[in-house]
């Protein structure tokens, strides 16, 4: 990494341990979980509480297993060590050993033996999700532990702790098409929040149901204040940037992700950890796609040398993964580098749907730049991808994998002269792709396929028609420097020199700041250097 970039890093991780300093909640927030243990550990058990509020692994696996030491018969502490096996809820799924360690922190609970009907009632909450992981799917599991949570509120329903993990739950059970559970968790939440605005997990959560194109410029307030609230956790840096992708907010993605990273490398190295946090190649990711949209290319090319070290990720092997794959992948596609593209190679990682991103980086490269059998080869790779996750029942993953099997096929055929061909298939990828949310662990679309069709459409010489695409996709990719380029040159070419003058604003708007001598960049200054 550049010495102005290590600058920047070490600056952020300064401000937030200075600022902790003059912090009495530690950096992490204040929480509502009464306990029947002794004094002590209910300070401990809070501090646990709101680490894992903000998904802060693994440290809060360390802090719930201390408690025990400080008061053994603390039974409600090891609900908090099973919830945390998981380090984060909504990015799994997790192998055998660890839903045993889960199941297994339940059991010792139970054993142990807790004082009040309400902490039973906690620990039978979350075995729900781990009993019988052996036997019944986590979709199914995950249900019930959903519908578990929902009576624990109404049998207390003074529990702020239980609506708060009820709304988490319902994240879980999202499906990436029918937000209704969203909406429920957002019903929860909001009036919570007007009465416990610092509560890390409201705030948390709350980011992570308004999370998707419909209802993300709702989230902005609770973006903004999320960071302060837990300082000390690198999760709650990063997350504001989860809105703020949404919304096309990029310097605030950068600002985001640059805290979170140095918030996590400052704790790996006082921990001495033998690999990277999840959060770093996460937090690179969205720093990329910002990056490259503000058309900084400089800093969006420093990253992949920083993302080729990683070796190790320490966390959910799907987040990291996915990241790690996008961050090379995103730089040759949003540069349009297909021979670039075309050259990458796959990490063999153990996720399928991160080799199926650089397996799609490689077959649209191999597409655009004329080289059909090539093109053809990282397809039938996908194929093979997609109809591995389907037999693992991942059918959310195994979708966009079908989804990039379409949008790579299209551009073949685009590359032989099927016109007829290369349309149906990219339509057919957009609308797939339009049916379904994306994946926290794959938080920005790695290219948007509507975004593509208005490409292709333009290529064939139909501006109004790619004109109408590009707009269709600025509603749930808004703000991106292709977006505007594409939708400026439609509007141009269709005779809206208003409509084509005004895109062309939005674009020098956004790059104003930028490095490179990309094609748009060059013939956006022309375009303005005509207009004078």
């Amino acid at each position: 990494m550049k010495p102005g970039l290590l600058a920047v890093l070490s600056l952020f991780a300064f401000t937030t341990s200075n600022a902790l300093a003059h912090d009495g909640r530690e950096g992490f927030g204040r929480v509502l979980f009464k306990t029947s243990c002794t004094a002590q550990a209910q300070k401990e058990f809070e501090r646990a509480l709101a680490q894992l509020h903000s998904f802060d692994f693994p440290e809060t696996l360390k802090s719930f297993a201390a408690i025990p030491q400080t008061d053994p018969g603390c039974a409600i502490s090891y609900w908090g060590l099973a919830v945390a096996t998981r380090p984060n809820p909504l990015v799994g799924p997790w192998d055998a050993a660890t839903l045993k360690r889960g199941l297994d922190a339940v059991e010792k609970g139970e054993a142990i033996g807790a004082k009040t009907q309400r902490e039973r009632d906690w620990l039978a909450a979350i075995k729900e999700f781990y009993k019988d992981f052996d036997k019944v799917d986590q979709d199914r599991r995950t249900r019930n532990y959903e519908k578990a949570m929902q009576a624990l509120t109404k049998k207390y329903p003074g529990d702020v702790e239980a609506k708060v993990f009820h709304a988490l739950a319902l994240n879980e059970i999202f499906d990436h098409k029918d937000m209704a559970p969203l909406l429920k968790a957002i019903a929860i939440l909001e009036p919570l929040d007007r009465k416990y605005p610092d509560h890390p997990g409201i705030t948390h959560y709350l980011i992570h149901s308004y999370d998707f194109a419909p209802l993300a410029r709702k989230g902005v307030p609770v973006a903004n204040k999320y960071a302060k609230i837990a300082p000390s956790a690198s999760h709650a840096q990063h997350m504001p940037s989860h809105i703020y992708s949404m919304v096309g907010m990029w310097q605030e993605s950068i600002a985001s992700n640059l805290r979170s990273v140095a918030v996590a490398s400052e704790y790996a190295a006082k921990a001495k950890l033998d690999g990277v946090l999840v959060g770093v190649p996460h937090s690179y990711d969205f720093m990329q796609y910002a990056y490259l949209q503000l058309g900084q290319d400089a800093k969006a090319r420093e990253l992949i040398g920083e993302n080729a070290k990683i070796s190790k990720v320490l966390g959910p092997v799907s987040a990291g993964n996915t990241a790690r794959a996008a961050v090379p992948a995103r730089y040759a596609l949003e540069r349009q580098d297909w021979k670039g593209a075309a050259q990458l190679q796959p990490l063999g990682t153990p996720f399928p749907a991160a080799e199926a991103i650089t397996h799609f980086a490689r077959a649209m490269g191999a597409a655009r730049s004329g080289d059909a059998a090539a093109a053809q080869a990282d397809i039938d790779k996908l194929k093979q991808l997609r109809e591995g996750l389907l037999a693992g029942r991942q059918p959310y993953w195994a979708e966009q994998v079908e989804i990039q099997v379409l949008a790579a096929t299209a551009w073949l055929h685009n590359s032989q002269g099927n016109r007829e061909e290369a349309l149906k298939f990219m339509r057919g990828a957009a609308d797939l792709e339009d049916s379904s949310e994306k994946h926290v662990a794959m938080e920005n679309r790695l290219y948007p396929m509507r975004e593509q069709l208005g490409d292709m459409l333009r290529g064939y010489g139909e501006p109004a028609a790619a004109l109408k695409e590009y707009e269709l996709s600025m509603k749930n990719a808004p703000n991106r420097l292709r977006g505007y380029y594409g939708a400026a040159k439609a509007a141009q070419d269709s005779g809206q020199a208003k409509k084509a003058g005004a895109y062309f604003k939005q674009l020098a708007r956004l790059t104003r700041d930028a490095d490179g001598d990309r094609p748009e960049i060059v013939e956006l200054k022309q375009y303005l250097a005509s207009a004078k």
